[in-house]
């Protein structure tokens, strides 16, 4: 009976909003959704709404807030719901659009993501969350996984955004790009209408932002990565990190970090230029290419004068049909892979679903593959339909992509006069997990692939955290690395939404997006490891390279995510003094070696001061005990010390946990204590273990 009263309040609103004008992208494939490039609102003098907007269905989980909101505590509030899937390229373009929304009317407007997933991957909470990092969204977000909120409000498009006024009433719905154009006015104008009647709540409503919860990495969702045999090279996009690592393909040494780690588009020496979310690099002599995706440029790293150029784009998102021109003055859209071949750079543009040609001679760029309509259709070049794609590479003869928003593995002809061919995967929502051969076969947005030397490809299934091997002229595709998404390695290893991939020299490397790490395959043993960077201060992460002046906020108890530990009561003297933490492991465990140990001590009041660049520790492999250095003044406070510590079996490496503890303790200082302060904590392992880390 609820689920018929939510659809009937559907049917209700989109009548009302049919009498406002507005104009929502319609849904090509029965019941599931499309993407959605912009349909036009017409607002009108008025912006009060006339329906009641259904409230949200209990049980769902909520992100970034600590309980599921409602729309009575929310009265007062002009409400913006964005409909979105974190798959979805045009969702992604908008994320801008709402920060910009946010911070012009940071009190008056409360965005609402619902995340009503395409993909079955992407239902996942957890896996929700680390999109909500990756993107940097602080505003709530809520699992619609059944689409009960999508149903109620009778959304058809990704992404689609819908307006609620003050009162709890529904005014109307954008389907598309371009939000912050659109949505400006007309809350400005809902503010104003609504601020004269006294409607208007300013108090902030109560965050719990997921980006304070995430222990710094070494590197972060990095996206693509590039091995360099001849060079004795190995390329990282590290991308949430807005910068390129360098590393020795033998060793794995950081000789060299590209970027200062500001998201902005500015060219100069490796100290001073800076990228977005760079994802996909192609190398041609001294030259690599870097796909700067969110800067929707390409950049050119001069690898002997240490240099890097924007050589196209303009650093403006492109919107409509584009037909390119000269490279620096051609707008671009998402630019997400490159590859080099034959003196081209050839670009899996994801924004207009087509592949764009970068000549470096005459700089010029354009076009090369697809019409620019999202869909899966083969076919001459121009006339094709291609949808998201995002991973590129060539044998020297045909070039080969995935197509993640129809799952799919498909060729393009490098003779201009060729056509576009499927490889697998037979539809915008025919995906899955099933080898076999031709149309049989299914994959889950794959982002990834690289050409082997027997011409098979090899390609990052990225929502089912796998690597297979697929053969081209025979269509057939196998598993060849990984089961459930995890961090394990060995024969039988565990990834987590890999993003990219590269072969050199009979081993895989393979950009392991959200466990923020670099694996190696080696195709002989069928061994896989994780890079371990034999010199990690070089990564230390920008925010901390910089002027390191503030440290994270703690977090209160009702907030923590962790494990809440109380201990006995400690005391020190006062003046300068330090914290000296000793976490011990039981005989057969280790601290491991790749996730890094943080530490973060909450300010006691006057009681206890830490510095901000004494706090948020961040090692690898942590040698105990941990000191840090504190202020302290005569009185009493709660010590309290949050930690995330990794740690494995001795025997069995490759079987680790994750333990997240806040210990809590008494703490008095007087004339009588001690410049120490000693706190002392054996972890115990769980008694039925999870498999592994980062599950």
């Amino acid at each position: 009976m609820k689920q018929s009263v939510l659809v009937l309040a559907g049917v209700l609103i989109i009548a009302a909003m049919a009498a406002l004008g507005t104009h929502p992208m319609r849904a090509q494939d029965g019941p599931s959704a499309t993407e959605s490039g912009g349909a036009a609102v017409t607002p009108t003098r008025s912006y009060a709404g006339k329906v009641a907007a259904p409230d949200f269905p209990a049980g769902l989980d909520w992100i970034n807030v600590d309980h599921p909101l409602t729309f009575s505590e929310l009265r007062g509030k002009v409400v913006l719901l964005d409909f979105w899937t974190y798959g979805c390229i045009n969702c992604i373009h908008i994320i801008p659009d709402l920060k910009r929304l946010e911070k012009e009317f940071p009190n008056e407007l409360v965005i609402i993501g619902v995340h009503s997933a395409k993909f079955k991957n992407e239902s996942n909470t957890g896996n929700i969350r680390y999109i909500v990092q990756r993107y940097e969204i602080e505003h709530p977000v809520v699992n619609d996984k059944d689409f009960q909120i999508w149903n109620a409000y009778g959304a058809e498009a990704w992404p689609t955004t819908m307006l609620i006024d003050p009162t709890g009433k529904v005014l109307g719905l954008y389907a598309g790009e371009g939000v912050y154009e659109v949505m400006q006015p007309i809350i400005q104008g809902m503010i104003r209408q609504f601020d004269a009647q006294k409607l208007i709540d300013r108090t902030p409503i109560k965050l719990s932002p997921e980006l304070e919860k995430r222990a710094e990495s070494l590197l972060s969702f990095p996206g693509k990565v590039l091995a360099d045999p001849a060079g004795k090279r190995l390329f990282i996009s590290d991308s949430n990190h807005n910068r390129i690592v360098v590393a020795d393909l033998d060793t794995y040494e950081i000789k060299a970090v590209i970027g200062n780690g500001q998201e902005a588009l500015k060219d100069g020496d490796y100290a001073t230029a800076s990228f977005f979310r760079p994802q996909g690099l192609a190398l041609s002599g001294d030259t690599l290419y870097v796909a700067d995706t969110e800067n929707h440029a390409i950049r050119a790293v001069d690898l002997k004068a240490q240099t890097v150029k924007t050589v196209a784009g303009t650093g403006a998102q492109a919107r409509g049909p584009n037909p390119g021109g000269v490279a620096i003055l051609t707008p671009l859209n998402s630019p997400w892979d490159v590859v080099f071949v034959n003196g081209i750079l050839y670009i899996a543009m994801a924004g207009p679903h087509q592949l764009w040609a970068y000549d470096p001679k005459a700089e010029t760029i354009k076009p090369y593959a697809g019409s620019g309509r999202e869909g899966l259709q083969d076919g001459a070049l121009p006339d094709a339909q291609l949808a998201q794609p995002s991973g590129i590479a060539s044998d020297g003869k045909v070039l080969y992509f995935a197509d993640p928003e129809a799952s799919a593995i498909r060729s393009a002809d490098l003779n201009p006069n060729g056509q576009v061919k499927t490889i697998v995967g037979t539809g915008l929502f025919d995906f899955g997990d099933m080898d076999g051969t031709g149309d049989a076969v299914r994959l889950q947005h794959a982002l990834g692939v690289t050409v082997g030397p027997d011409g098979k490809l090899y390609v990052a299934d990225t929502y089912n955290s796998k690597i297979k091997v697929i053969d081209p002229a025979t269509r057939e595709s196998k598993t060849l690395f990984g089961k459930d998404s995890g961090l394990r390695d060995g024969t039988d290893p565990q990834f987590y939404e890999p993003g990219g991939l590269n072969y050199a020299d009979g081993k895989l490397y393979i950009a392991d997006t959200n466990n923020n790490a670099i694996r190696v395959a080696d195709l002989k043993t069928g061994q896989v490891q994780t890079v371990k960077f034999p010199n990690p201060e070089m990564l230390k992460a920008p925010s901390a390279q910089s002027a390191q002046t503030a440290s994270q906020p703690d977090v209160p108890d009702n907030e923590y995510t962790g494990d809440i530990v109380q201990l006995g009561a400690v005391k020190a003297g006062p003046g300068t003094g330090k914290i000296v933490l000793n976490i011990h492991l039981p005989e057969g465990y280790e601290f491991n070696d790749i996730a890094p140990f943080t530490l973060h001590v909450n300010q006691g009041g006057d009681v206890l001061k830490v510095a901000p660049a004494d706090n948020d520790l961040s090692m690898p492999e942590p040698k105990m005990p941990v000191s840090v250095p504190v202020t302290l003044k005569e009185g009493q406070t709660t010590l309290k010390l949050d930690a995330d510590v990794y740690y494995c079996e001795s025997v069995n490496k490759n079987l680790c946990f994750p333990a997240r503890l806040r210990l809590v303790m008494p703490l008095t200082v007087s004339a009588d204590g001690g410049s120490e302060i000693a706190v002392d904590y054996t972890i115990v392992p769980p008694k039925a273990p999870q498999n592994t880390l980062g599950q």
